[in-house]
Order: C-alpha cells, then structure tokens, then sequence
C-alpha cells in the first residue's frame, strides 16, 4: 500500500538543485505527486509530497539528511496519508492590493477564521512601486454553509478599507 511523506527543503538558491532532489527521490523509488518552489530572497525553497511503499518512504527518511547536508539544504519530513477533500461550497477568490504594511495578512487571515473560512490557496507578495511596498495578495477561500457571503463581502470590504487596500471577493470561475 502507498504511503506518503511531505519533505521541505530549504537553501541558498543554486542551479540543480531541483534535479538532484528530484533524482534522489528516483532513486528512493518513490514518485512526486505534487512539488511546489519558490524563491525567497536567495533562499531556495520546494516542498514536495511523495508517494511510495514502506520500504521506499523509509529510504528516503534515512537518506534525505545525509543529502540535505551534502546540498547544504535544510530539510524536514513529516508521514501523512491521502488527503481525502471534504465536500465543501464553491471557492471563493479573495484578492487584494495596496500598501504594504506589517500585519496586513494576519488581519485580513483573522477576520477569515474567526467566521471558520477554509483558506485552501494563498499566494501573497510584496512588490515595489516607485519606490513603495504594495502587498499583492490572492487567495481561494471556501465558506462554510452558515457564512452567508454577502455578508461576509460586507465585512473584508469594510477591513479592506480601514486598511487602505483594493480588493474583490467574488466566487471562482
């Protein structure tokens, strides 16, 4: 039977690195069911969710902090199972724009959980526009059945606001 293992690793951005993780993982015998990289700063980050048999995750938990030192990588690993999707509303994209300023997505990521808001995708950055930082900030929420949406486009409209942002609320295409 198929297990799986989340794996994080993290590092000074290089080229090649992708590829050597990916071929340990080959090598491990265990297939990447879903990866997902970013860069942050001239830190190199990728996460990864493998599937394989008990032999294969057990390999790869052994060998992976060897590697890890040897790509002067920090990694962590985690067993999970299949991640069984809960029938839930349509999604819901959030998105936002403006100044950026510290505490911004823990409002707004508040505001969500304090009406039990799946957040399901987020996807948040900080760019620079004639020399000012704006948060640029997209996320796919689910509501639960007792969160009406129109209300609850009432009150992000009304935190958009207080914090000078732009923004939409609107079920996904």
């Amino acid at each position: 039977m198929a297990q799986q293992l989340v794996v994080t690793a993290i590092g000074t951005d290089r080229t090649g690195i992708v590829s050597q993780l990916a071929r340990l993982v080959s090598d491990c015998n265990c297939n990447i069911v879903d990866s997902k990289m970013a860069i942050f700063g001239n830190e190199f980050t990728f996460i990864m969710l493998l599937s394989g048999d008990a032999a294969a995750i057990s390999k790869i938990e052994y060998l992976l902090p060897s590697s890890g030192v040897a790509l002067d990588l920090l990694t962590m690993t985690k067993r999970t199972s299949a991640h069984k999707p809960q029938p839930l509303p349509k999604p819901y994209l959030l998105s936002y724009t403006g100044p950026d300023k510290v505490g911004t997505l823990g409002k707004m990521s508040s505001l969500l959980a304090d009406h039990q808001v799946y957040i399901g995708s987020l996807r948040s950055e900080t760019i620079l526009q004639d020399g000012i930082p704006y948060t640029n900030t997209v996320m796919t929420v689910q509501l639960p059945a007792e969160v009406q949406p129109q209300q609850l486009q009432q009150l992000i409209s009304r935190q958009l606001e207080e914090m000078s942002l732009i923004g939409s609320f609107e079920p996904q295409a």
